[in-house]
Formats: structure tokens, C-alpha cells, sequence
């Protein structure tokens, strides 16, 4: 399915909100409970599955939906479509202080992987899926466990990153980054991890035990604010231990008993 070609507009610096214009009978799809406003004429629907195959059935909705409950996202997305007559407009709000990322689907290769949660909205006709860690030290200690959501299609797509984004054009090479900070990859990406060094600096480096690995060809867009690390921050001022040595890693905890012992 052609996906429906939306304008837009990105309002803010640090608390962002992405406008999407909707010409009369244009839809976007968006996560539930992110849409901060909509203008009369535009109503929405929760439903399963992402519009993307209109002749897939019932059971091929649920199945959907299902899959992306694995990534921890709601089992429904939201519809929202313009019956009114001239164009209108609606607005999708990002969680917590960063960046929206426009991302024309077409021209970055008809797809891209995603950290789960990045996913704000999207042109009908975008296909939201799942993409499985093959590796199972990847999905182990990498941060985002076994599952990454996947975009595909030729529109526009918007995801959320916290803090600054940096976007690394790969022409080959490695890239090695803190777990937490990798935002989405676009296709000739391979994502791994590695150890961050030897036994002393993964225990005591601060920068957690296992780094993430991205090389090939193609763009990685990290955040530098990655939201596990704002809310320890967060926690940690309000009176609580809330210290982490490997963002979203199933180690962190560890780390934590070696600091506070």
C-alpha cells in the first residue's frame, strides 16, 4: 500500500510537537496516547494492526497486534483521518525533553529500525512491525533485549529521541556506543554488542559492561539523553538509589551492587 504523502511542521526546541497536515481523506497512525491536539473535522479510531494491508483479516489483525505487544508498545494504534473539507490539522507530543526525527521512508531505503518507544506517528500505508535479535548476547545485554520495532514503507515517519540527536553516516566502518544512545539504523546495518573493556573497566568504567556495536553502510541516529538515564537522574535527587551501569541492560543492577558495596 502507497502511503498517504502528509505535510508537516515541527514546533519547539526542547519539548517538541510535530503538526501533520491532512488533506481530506488522508490519515496518519500515531501510538496511543501521544496526540496533543486536533483540529475539528479530524477524528481517530484505535485499532488493530497498522492499515498498511487493508485485505488482511481479523486473525492477521490480531496477529499485528500481537507482535507488537513483544516490543512493550499498545496493542492498538490510532487512526486519525480528516472527513472534513478542506485540510485540518493534528499534533502528536513527544514524552519527555528531545528531538522529533521527520524521516522520509523513501529516501533512507524503505526502512528503518527502531528502539521501542521512539515510534510517534506515521502516513497510513507505513508498516509497523518487529525485528528479533538473531544474535542472543545481543538481545541479552543490549539494552533493548531481543526486539526492535521496524518501519517500512515510502512516507513519513516521525520518532522521538531524547536530549541531542546525532546522526553518523557509516561508510563501512564501527561505531561503538553506549547501549541506551542508539536511537534507530536505517537498512545495511548490523547491530551488535561487545565487551566495554577489560574485567576492571567493565566493573568500575562507569560506562557500563557491554557497549553497543553498529557497522556497514547506512545512518545511525543516537540521543544523548536516553530515557532510563533521565529517570535514574530523576530518582536519584528525589532520596532513591537509582544508579545505572548499562542503560536498559539486564547488568545494570549489578553494576549497582558493586558501587554501593
Amino acid at each position: 500500500m502507497k502511503c498517504h504523502n502528509v505535510d508537516y511542521e515541527i514546533l519547539g526546541s526542547e519539548m517538541q510537537i510535530v503538526e501533520v497536515e491532512l488533506d481530506p481523506g488522508e490519515t496518519v497512525i500515531a501510538e496511543a496516547g501521544v496526540m496533543n491536539y486536533m483540529e475539528d473535522g479530524v477524528e481517530f479510531t484505535a485499532t488493530m494492526g497498522d492499515g498498511s494491508e487493508p485485505e488482511q483479516g481479523f486473525f492477521g489483525k490480531l496477529a499485528s497486534a500481537g507482535r507488537r505487544m513483544l516490543t512493550g508498545e499498545s496493542f492498538f494504534l490510532t487512526h486519525f483521518t480528516n472527513h472534513a473539507s478542506g485540510k485540518r490539522r493534528v499534533a502528536f507530543a513527544a514524552p519527555y525533553p528531545g528531538k522529533i526525527l521527520a524521516l522520509d521512508l523513501a529516501t533512507i531505503g524503505g526502512g528503518l529500525t527502531c528502539q521501542k518507544n521512539a515510534f510517534l506517528c506515521a502516513a497510513l500505508g507505513t508498516k509497523i512491525g518487529i525485528a528479533f535479535q538473531r544474535r542472543l548476547a545481543t538481545g541479552f545485554f543490549g539494552g533493548e533485549g531481543f526486539i526492535l520495532e521496524k518501519l517500512e514503507g515510502d512516507g513519513m515517519a516521525f520518532i522521538h529521541a531524547g536530549g541531542h540527536v546525532v546522526e553518523k553516516r557509516l561508510q563501512g566502518e564501527t561505531l561503538r556506543v553506549d547501549t541506551g544512545c542508539v536511537v534507530a539504523f536505517t537498512q545495511g546495518i548490523e547491530f551488535d554488542i561487545a565487551r566495554a573493556g577489560g574485567l576492571k573497566s567493565m566493573m568500575f568504567g562507569g560506562e557500563g559492561m557491554f557497549l553497543a556495536t553498529l557497522s556497514g553502510t547506512g545512518t545511525v541516529y543516537l540521543q544523548s539523553l536516553p530515557f532510563s538515564r533521565l529517570a535514574a537522574e530523576v530518582v536519584a535527587h528525589a532520596g532513591f538509589s537509582a544508579n545505572s551501569k548499562d542503560e536498559g541492560s539486564v547488568l545494570g543492577k549489578l553494576g549497582n551492587l558493586f558501587e554501593s558495596s
